[in-house]
């Protein structure tokens, strides 16, 4: 496979989450197979304490189109998502959450954006009234992201209903631009791309997908939600400062061309 072109990579990002993430891997090699698409999974296992990392190693290595990097400590979902798209070799990158909530073969009508010329298109829970997409939400979850909506549409970033849904697809080119030019680590980074890519004059489309509450969240939704609040204003700031014109180096990331080493300690 070293020698052919990966079409597409899948970065799934990983904090203790031994019993939810098997499904989600093997539906996503299932995907790859089915599809017959040339593809890598990168499993990034953010410092978990549980079994988490044993699993990636296992699938690792019995699948040679699976890599895994372990960071060495819990460095936040926005620094292993970094991490692993920046190592990422695919023509195209998608990263989804581990949890499963979005159902890889949502990833068609994502594709279909990218086809027609967008650089980055985005999962969102926001239905568009097409009877095919289905959203199942917690009430408490539902109302604490509109808040952030509101939020997030007053401070970064206009005219896109759900920056959060964890299933987002780029061009290589984007995905390699605007990854390097993020700085925060935590659950707001997704904010910060969109700033960024709007920044830059990248076309982002939002797409409805298909998206399912899933038990197990790491998510707290009073104190994550206000620390993403406060990274609202930093964002901000960035912005007005003028940070996010200067890439930088992320540590942990991996060079292109794709080390021949699938198990990779960043």
């Amino acid at each position: 496979m070293a020698c052919r072109t990966i079409e597409l990579s899948v970065v799934i990002p990983a904090y203790n989450e031994e019993r939810r993430l098997e499904p989600t891997v093997q539906s996503v090699l299932d995907y790859l197979s089915r599809e017959e698409r040339r593809g890598e999974v990168i499993l990034v296992d953010d410092g978990s304490t549980d079994a988490t990392c044993s699993l990636m190693r296992r699938f690792a290595d019995e699948d040679d189109r699976v890599r895994l990097i372990r960071l060495p400590r819990n460095a936040g979902k926005g620094h292993a998502v970094r991490t692993g798209v920046l190592s990422a070799v695919g023509e195209r990158v998608l990263f989804t959450d581990a949890d499963g909530a979005t159902p890889i073969a949502e990833i068609a009508r994502l594709d279909r954006h990218l086809d027609a010329g967008a650089a980055v298109a985005i999962g969102s829970r926001i239905s568009n009234g097409d009877d095919d997409v289905r959203v199942e939400a917690l009430v408490s979850r539902h109302v604490a992201g509109r808040i952030f909506h509101q939020l997030v549409k007053r401070l970064a970033v206009r005219g896109i209903g759900d920056t959060q849904c964890g299933f987002k697809l780029f061009t290589s080119a984007a995905a390699r631009d605007l990854f390097s030019r993020m700085r925060l680590d935590g659950f707001s980074f997704d904010v910060e791309l969109l700033v960024i890519a709007r920044r830059h004059g990248l076309v982002v489309s939002e797409v409805p997908v298909r998206w399912t509450h899933q038990p197990g969240s790491k998510v707290n939704v009073v104190a994550d939600g206000l620390r993403m609040a406060r990274d609202l204003f930093h964002i901000r700031a960035l912005a007005v400062r003028g940070v996010y014109d200067r890439p930088q180096s992320v540590p942990g990331a991996l060079p292109t061309p794709r080390s021949l080493t699938r198990v990779v300690h960043a």
